[in-house]
């Protein structure tokens, strides 16, 4: 049986799931991570497959989402993208930290997934850390600075006021350099990495992403196993079912298999 609990670690909300045989147990965990104006509970389908393959997760709350919602509109939400994507990052560390404390995770056995947003928040979260050991980036994008100056363009064409100086836009872009995947492909270091894109994305076009896996996966070792883009011909901006199951499927592969194998 699947269980689901309510918590807050820090000041995040977070739902956790896990079997409730092992619930108490040192599991590998999945993180995973909501889109651009979504919440945690709209992932939950995600969380049952991954809980149902052995893991342990966590569906958290980004800032100015869901119970950390404070009722911005959308012309309020926009210009904080980057910084809940960067505070999203940050909240990973305090989240792996929290359950390792509490000896539930395998610190060896760790994931992150997330959609759109999330996805993004992935690519940048593998930029940050070493204890993340594989990933799963679903509409996402590794090239922040790219994807940053295309939004700022996209503004720009629709005359929207935006709240902020050239200068201040330039310092953003500055510090997202270091959670540029696509400007620190070093940091990947062979580690398993699935992209799903829809071509007809309007919203995180597939071709930042699909060029960064182009150039990365000549330089993984078995880069057929570890890395991979499922670019699916017909689907938007919206993870198919393929999609959400390759998902699982990835991370059982790369989290669970070589364990059971060894």
């Amino acid at each position: 049986m699947i269980i689901i609990e309510k918590e807050r670690i820090g000041q995040i909300p977070v739902l956790h799931l896990g079997e409730q045989a092992t619930f108490n147990q040192e599991l590998p965990l999945i993180i995973f991570i909501h889109g651009f104006q979504s919440a945690k509970e709209h992932n939950l389908h995600y969380a049952y497959l991954l809980a149902e393959k052995g893991f342990r997760v966590l569906l958290p709350d980004v800032i100015h989402h869901g119970e950390r919602g404070a009722g911005l509109s959308d012309s309020q939400m926009m210009p904080r993208f980057w910084e809940m994507v960067l505070q999203t990052i940050q909240d990973l560390s305090l989240l792996k930290d929290d359950l390792l404390s509490r000896k539930l995770i395998d610190p060896d056995r760790i994931g992150v997934a997330g959609t759109s947003m999330g996805g993004i928040v992935t690519n940048g979260a593998l930029a940050a850390y070493e204890w993340i050991s594989a990933g799963v980036s679903l509409m996402g994008n590794p090239s922040y600075v790219a994807y940053a100056e295309l939004q700022m363009e996209e503004i720009k064409k629709r005359k929207v006021d935006f709240p902020a100086t050239d200068e201040e836009v330039a310092k953003v872009i500055e510090q997202l350099k270091p959670f540029d995947l696509s400007l620190n492909q070093d940091k990947l270091c062979d580690r398993p990495l699935l992209f799903w894109h829809g071509a007809k994305d309007p919203v995180v076009p597939y071709q930042h992403a699909y060029r960064f896996y182009e150039g990365v996966k000549a330089g993984y070792d078995k880069a057929d196993e570890k890395i991979d883009f499922i670019l699916d011909p017909k689907a938007g901006h919206k993870v198919s079912r393929e999609g959400v199951l390759k998902t699982a499927d990835w991370f059982a592969k790369h989290l669970l298999s070589a364990v059971q194998n060894a």
